[in-house]
């Protein structure tokens, strides 16, 4: 029986570079030296959160708008999305002239509706939930002959994201390992097409959100299969089923696909930030948190893809402080003092001795739990680490405090 053509070839991904030249960047590749140090082997970051958009999308969605012919470019484009393919597909077309579309939930973060909105897109808020606002994306394409953007599952844009794959191994041609991010997948197939068509010998790992792990039951089943309300903070890779071209490549050309939990994914933000100093979503920092759960695991030279950076400031704030306390460096706590004058300066006293840094108090005297005397404080605080954390617990209580539970 005849081997099927593959949906996406490395020529295809070629004619992509070509088509991007100009207009996607070739993104730094960036050394790690504190996961060289943990791994024992050099680690690049590939960074696509420095792509225009902040994200690879772009890439995809340009070779797909590109293709079109001038009857459908006159009919415009329209697409679904709650933030970086929304992005993409804004400019793209913007850059080619031609007029798009984009369907967003009504929750969507607004600075991501703003971009979108600047970027050249008309913006239309509808739905609640992704699916709500990708029915009311195809039941406009269907009902105004607009030419509907998917985000993962058409080749060109597969091929599109697939020319990250060329730049890696121009700028790396020494890597062993490439890690990268997998929500529907096409990402992950591009990359693979480019890697193992030029080296095969390369290892191509693909990463999901434990809550969001569609690939896996899907692979194990041998077709593309639904996960019910997938649960994750990257929302960059929160896709319920994968798509129908990336799960055949995938399927073919991907080694290995590994699941980390949200507490990886927020300390692999983390250390982007400080470490790196890159603003990384958590979709992005998703081939890192594999790294840190199981560097052992990878042979390097390894090659991490962050795959975006447009992070909502407000999910930030609590990505980081999840991540804090992942990384044991945020401690939180309640503990009773008698309710007299200088017993709460008397306490900070004792935290800076420790070396504790306060983040936040609250002091409560009214709850009828509390004793006539008695006054409860909840502490949130800035540690140096799971031993600093257990210190400063022993200090409290060796200064006749009780740690509430």
């Amino acid at each position: 029986m005849a081997r099927v053509a593959p949906a996406v070839t490395l020529d295809d991904v070629r004619e992509a570079q070509k088509i991007l030249s100009g207009v996607a960047r070739t993104t730094a590749l960036e050394g790690s030296r504190y996961l060289t140090g943990l791994l024992g082997a050099p680690v690049h970051f590939k960074c696509e959160n420095l792509q225009r958009t902040g994200s690879f999308k772009v890439r995809g969605a340009y070779v797909r708008i590109a293709g079109l012919s001038p009857e459908e470019r006159g009919a415009g484009v329209v697409a679904a999305s709650a933030g970086n393919h929304a992005q993409g597909v804004a400019l793209a077309a913007s850059l080619l002239g031609v007029a798009s579309t984009v369907f967003m939930p009504k929750g969507a973060p607004l600075p991501k509706v703003a971009a979108t909105r600047d970027y050249g897109a008309r913006v239309r808020l509808h739905g609640q939930s992704f699916d709500e606002t990708l029915h009311a994306a195809q039941e406009y394409a269907r009902s105004t002959g607009a030419v509907f953007i998917h985000p993962y599952d058409h080749p060109d844009v597969i091929a599109g994201q697939g020319t990250v794959g060329l730049e890696i191994l121009e700028q790396c041609p020494e890597v062993r390992t490439v890690l990268v991010g997998v929500g529907g997948g096409g990402l992950a197939a591009g990359v693979a097409v480019a890697v193992k068509a030029l080296r095969p010998d390369v290892r191509v790992v693909g990463v999901q959100a434990a809550g969001s792990a569609s690939y896996p039951p899907s692979l194990a089943a041998g077709r593309p299969v639904s996960i019910e309300a997938p649960t994750t903070m990257a929302d960059g890779i929160k896709v319920g089923r994968p798509g129908d071209i990336p799960f055949e490549i995938i399927g073919d050309l991907v080694d290995d696909i590994r699941t980390v939990s949200e507490d990886a994914l927020s300390s692999a933000l983390l250390l982007c930030l400080e470490r790196a100093k890159l603003v990384v979503e958590p979709a992005g920092a998703s081939p890192v948190a594999a790294l840190l759960s199981d560097p052992e695991e990878f042979a390097g030279p390894v090659v991490a893809v962050l795959s975006g950076g447009n992070v909502d400031p407000l999910l930030l704030q609590r990505i980081l402080r999840h991540g804090m306390a992942a990384a044991g460096r945020y401690l939180s706590l309640r503990l009773r003092l008698t309710d007299r004058p200088g017993a709460l300066a008397t306490l900070l006293g004792v935290l800076s001795e420790a070396n504790a840094n306060v983040l936040d108090v609250s002091h409560v005297r009214t709850d009828p739990r509390l004793g006539l005397t008695e006054a409860e404080v909840e502490l949130h605080l800035e540690t140096e680490g799971p031993e600093h954390c257990g210190a400063v617990a022993k200090a409290l209580r060796v200064a006749g405090y009780t740690v509430m539970p």
